[in-house]
């Protein structure tokens, strides 16, 4: 949907509901677009998290503790 600036101005509140139930509004100013009022997406990137684990995964190989447990690690840092 388009709507013209003097009009976005002075319906906003009811733009900012039909924005809130996922539709997307351009904002126009002389014809031309300057904005777009979009709903935010909160939703978690399932994708990019699985992509960050895999990348994490990949950066651990070959490194070890060398023995040492993790346990032992946190109890040393405690000190």
């Amino acid at each position: 949907m388009e709507i013209g600036a003097f009009e976005a101005k002075n319906t906003l509140g009811n733009l900012l509901d039909r924005v809130e139930k996922g539709e997307e509004i351009v904002i126009t100013r002389r014809g031309k677009p300057v904005a777009r009022l979009a709903p935010i997406r909160s939703e978690h990137d399932v994708a990019k998290a699985r992509a960050a684990v895999e990348a994490i995964k990949e950066m651990r190989k070959g490194h070890s503790l060398g023995g040492l447990k993790i346990k032992d690690l946190i109890n040393e840092g405690r000190r």
